[in-house]
């Protein structure tokens, strides 16, 4: 696994980007040790451009056990993210790629451009149980290059036609472009959003997370959604102990008093590489406070920085850990902030129109 060695820790990320550079993933049969002499220093660091590329994929339906996840179906239209947050969990899944979870996460990214075709397609088969699934729920379906094209908006068009119900988690204002669509499904007991907030400070949230939609802007969304009669909840998360944890009241209250209706808290995660480039982050962009944060990371982690266990991931543990989940009922039973998720209905789930005509004759 990566670690903070890996990268020169003087030099800044390119514009627009979390990560400084890309660290070599954890399947990589070479390791290459940073050298910096310093060259860098003279001239501005340069944009690096988002490059797209095609995620060919025969299914889209992803199915999970996981007893700290409400939901047991998802579904990805995009592989890596344009938002760099520096902390996403997602970030190893680019080493299955051969990529790395450094800057290539965040600016080499797979889109799937026959999803509402696979989608349709798996909806409509035979066997088929109607549940809730969670769309965008590993990247976000809501992130930049979304508005180019459109996908999550084809998705929801298909699970509309369909009533199939569904839940999204974003960081991006975007969300409000399919108003419609969201109205209708919510209209129906079909839709549920929820706005991840990590801080309020727009500078902090820049740096942690550079090209997903400022705090406020994000706040906006969960009014405007809201008004529309779309149930819309907020995910503190993560909480970063030591940097953003003082935060957590004053968020839920600005969520609350911005229309949401629930609200669900998730710890600082850092697996695989990610503990590695979070490091490094700490060092360039906090590193008065980088030793603190590690510190009260381990105390929340039982010793490490990661803890991958189920029912200890989603919540932390040992006194920080249970101080946390303190805090977090309490503001919400002050606020009114229910923690459970809306209840969907899946009683009106109708197979959609298969999008062309099978070659096999029917039976009757």
């Amino acid at each position: 696994m990566s670690d903070a060695s890996d990268l020169p820790p003087t030099r800044p990320a390119p514009r627009g980007r979390g990560a400084a550079a890309n660290v070599p993933h954890r399947y990589s049969r070479d390791q290459r040790a940073a050298v910096d002499d310093g060259w860098w220093q003279d001239d501005d660091t340069p944009a690096l451009r988002t490059e797209l590329l095609i995620d060919q994929a025969k299914s889209l339906l992803s199915r999970n056990d996981s007893p700290d996840l409400p939901f047991s179906l998802s579904l990805n239209p995009y592989r890596g993210c344009e938002h760099g947050c520096i902390y996403c969990y997602a970030r190893p899944g680019h080493a299955y790629l051969g990529l790395s979870p450094g800057l290539d996460f965040e600016s080499r990214i797979f889109h799937k451009p026959n999803a509402p075709e696979l989608l349709r397609a798996e909806l409509a088969r035979p066997a088929y149980r109607c549940s809730p699934i969670s769309l965008g729920g590993v990247t976000d379906l809501y992130q930049p290059v979304e508005r180019q094209l459109g996908l999550s908006r084809r998705l929801l068009q298909v699970m509309l036609e369909a009533r199939q119900p569904v839940i999204a988690v974003t960081k991006s204002a975007l969300v409000c472009r399919d108003l419609d669509l969201w109205a209708e499904l919510a209209g129906q007991g079909l839709g549920q959003i929820n706005l991840s907030l990590t801080t309020l400070d727009p500078a902090l949230a820049r740096q942690l997370e550079p090209r997903a939609s400022s705090p406020a802007a994000r706040l906006r969304a969960i009014r405007e959604l809201a008004a529309a009669g779309i149930p819309v909840g907020v995910f503190v998360a993560p909480v970063i102990p030591g940097l953003t944890d003082h935060e957590l009241e004053n968020i839920l209250a600005a969520a609350a008093e911005a229309g949401a209706r629930y609200a669900h808290s998730i710890p600082l995660r850092l697996p695989q590489e990610v503990a590695g480039l979070f490091t490094d982050w700490l060092q360039r962009q906090v590193p008065d406070r980088a030793a603190r944060v590690l510190s009260l990371q381990r105390q929340l982690r039982g010793g490490q920085l990661n803890d991958p266990r189920f029912g200890e991931r989603m919540r932390g543990s040992g006194p920080l850990g249970e101080l946390l989940q303190q805090r977090f009922q309490l503001a919400c039973r002050r606020l009114g902030l229910n923690p459970a998720p809306a209840n969907l209905d899946c009683s009106r789930f109708r197979p959609p129109t298969p999008a062309a005509p099978s070659p096999q004759l029917s039976l009757f």
